[in-house]
């Protein structure tokens, strides 16, 4: 038996992919972990997982550890409905008020500091936090929450203004945005390309067929949070879960930002694919 450690996100926003892949009858030493980005960023870097879908902050950071599977994602080309920046006053008010930050999500909390620091030129206070208990106390100004705890907080919005993150990036930038991607550790990569390329056509093929079901998929998933059917169908069609070019180019941007401002590693660029080719070896070496 082959093992291979695949860490999967339970967020409606995967549904198209992950509903798919628990119907099918896959070999018994893939074993998956369910867990939100921050676990999975942590778990992939302690070899606890050979590859999974995280935050590509992960990814950023530790760039000569991993490789991104090709074509596949969570983005959205504008507003995206599950990550924002809830906030008592308007957002271009919030420099030295308390923003509490959800600790589920790297990627979200590099990009609402870039929203709100290098777009709108403020500078809140920031502290992580428990996003859902009492709107995080009454210091608390503004709120960042994503995946289903952020539609939860849309559907009874309890604070007068929002932005949605990947619509102010694509307002700013032009580029869709990308939450997560499925990276890979480099070792897994190279010493077992076979079976990592059979996981990802897996993970591909589960992407086309929910997106041909999404209906369907919509009324299996829409009561965790609750949201109507139609609402969740209409939620589903705005994330995408494909890595083309113009998703690739929007990684870049975001990952460009990261350098500057010292929060990533310089080999995050150029990205490295799987498959593609391997990366070069460092200068000095045969």
């Amino acid at each position: 038996m082959t093992t291979v450690r695949i860490g999967m996100v339970n967020y409606i926003n995967t549904a198209p992919i992950y509903e798919e892949w628990k119907t099918l009858d896959l070999d018994p030493g893939w074993r998956a972990t369910t867990a939100p980005p921050s676990t999975l960023n942590r778990m992939l870097a302690n070899d606890e997982l050979d590859l999974g879908m995280v935050s590509c902050y992960e990814y950023a950071v530790r760039p000569d550890r991993y490789r991104i599977l090709a074509d596949l994602s969570i983005s959205a080309n504008g507003p995206v409905g599950s990550v924002f920046l809830f906030s008592t006053v308007p957002p271009d008010e919030l420099s030295g008020r308390l923003v509490l930050l959800t600790s589920q999500s790297a990627t979200s909390v590099a990009l609402v500091k870039i929203v709100l620091e290098e777009f709108y030129g403020i500078k809140p206070r920031y502290a992580v936090g428990d996003i859902m208990a009492d709107g995080g106390g009454s210091e608390v100004s503004g709120i960042l929450a994503i995946g289903d705890d952020a539609l939860r907080l849309n559907i009874h919005p309890i604070h007068p203004y929002r932005l949605d993150l990947a619509g102010v990036w694509r307002e700013y930038t032009g580029l869709p945005f990308v939450f997560s991607v499925f990276v890979v550790r480099e070792e897994f990569a190279r010493t077992r390309p076979e079976t990592l390329e059979e996981v990802r056509q897996t993970l591909i093929g589960c992407r086309e067929r929910g997106h041909e079901r999404l209906r369907e998929i919509c009324a299996l998933v829409a009561s965790r949070i609750p949201m109507e059917i139609d609402a969740c169908h209409a939620y589903l069609q705005q994330i995408q879960h494909l890595l083309d070019p113009a998703h690739r180019r929007g990684l870049e941007r975001f990952f460009g930002y990261l350098i500057e401002r010292g929060e990533a590693n310089a080999g995050a660029l150029p990205l490295k694919l799987f498959p593609g080719p391997p990366p070069s070896p460092p200068p000095g070496t045969d």
